[in-house]
């Protein structure tokens, strides 16, 4: 069956004046919608390239525009995994392939990948780096939030954590370094991540220089984030991390992650369900792996000035599963 592909560049601003972690701002979330139809049905994906991996939109469409011909000859989700490399790119064809064949067949995405009906999971909300001042005021607005998702730079992060503990009193919290940790400080922030009864550590070392976590107890769950990939990672990781972030953008798409899920679960690993920021066409694909995750981190449409409509609906941070409408 005859196909066509579309690739299209869209940019959506963030609320708030932007969203900041230890490499930077930004104040748009620039992502890449893939369609592909078949003449009455279409299937969607969208991807968020990250520069911290040396993509950007314009290379991420340049790896979709390499296999059109055999996206429009048919290529399967399966054949796909071989045809590109994990990686935004292919996530975003991933989902398009998935949306594409649950709306031929009239099945869901859940039905296709074999899972029960999908439930209404709680997504972590997250607070911007900034002062501890800053911080104080944004844990205060989100205090009544279940989860809170606090991102940190390095130096001073002690302070971070106790400015937002002591305005967010009954939230659970994890944190996110992002690689900006090292033994400067890392005993210190560990020490106040334990006093504010942190549930959970994203790469606080960087990716290639985190040795020193398989050497050290780890009072608080360490999480690996940039040291993850793909499932092929997943064993080399087991004595340095006790958690693992699979995000789709990084895996390349729903096929590899819910491979990775299984994996990580049958060696004890962990999982929290994380995003790039981006909307909820993005979200959506991910709330399949979400169901099973002892962590959720899908917040990117609350951090947007304005979603895709239709959208996901969310309750406070409660998160539906998509209409079909949107995806799968």
């Amino acid at each position: 069956m005859t196909r066509t592909l579309t690739i299209e560049t869209e940019s959506f601003e963030i609320a708030g004046g932007g969203f900041a972690i230890s490499r930077g701002r930004r104040t748009h979330a620039n992502v890449l919608l893939v369609s592909l139809t078949d003449g009455t049905t279409t299937g969607r994906g969208e991807c968020v390239p990250y520069a911290r991996y040396d993509e950007s939109l314009d290379s991420v469409a340049d790896q979709v525009r390499a296999i059109q011909a055999g996206l429009e000859a048919g290529m399967d989700r399966h054949a796909l995994q071989a045809a590109m490399p994990a990686g935004a790119a292919r996530n975003a064809v991933d989902c398009a392939l998935w949306d594409l064949e649950a709306k031929q067949t009239g099945r869901t995405a859940a039905d296709l990948a074999g899972l029960p009906a999908m439930k209404p999971v709680t997504t972590a909300f997250t607070l911007s780096v900034d002062t501890p001042e800053k911080m104080a005021i944004a844990a205060a607005n989100a205090a009544t939030r279940p989860l809170l998702k606090v991102k940190l730079s390095g130096a001073g992060d002690d302070e971070r954590i106790a400015a937002v503990r002591a305005n967010a009193p009954t939230s659970d919290l994890i944190v996110d370094a992002n690689e900006a940790w090292d033994e400067s400080c890392f005993e210190i922030n560990m020490a106040a991540c334990q006093a504010a009864g942190v549930s959970l550590i994203e790469q606080p070392l960087p990716a290639g220089k985190d040795q020193m976590l398989a050497e050290i107890d780890r009072p608080v769950t360490v999480c690996a984030d940039e040291s993850l990939h793909t499932s092929k990672d997943l064993e080399a990781l087991r004595n340095r991390y006790d958690a693992v972030n699979i995000k789709l953008d990084k895996a390349g798409g729903v096929t590899e992650a819910l491979e990775m899920a299984r994996i990580a679960k049958d060696i004890e690993f962990k999982i929290m369900m994380g995003c790039m920021v981006g909307t909820s066409l993005s979200m959506a694909p991910a709330v399949l792996i979400a169901q099973t995750a002892d962590f959720v981190d899908l917040d990117g449409p609350l951090l947007l000035a304005r979603d895709r409509s239709p959208a996901i609906r969310f309750e406070g941070s409660l998160m539906y599963p998509a209409n079909p409408e949107l995806w799968g």
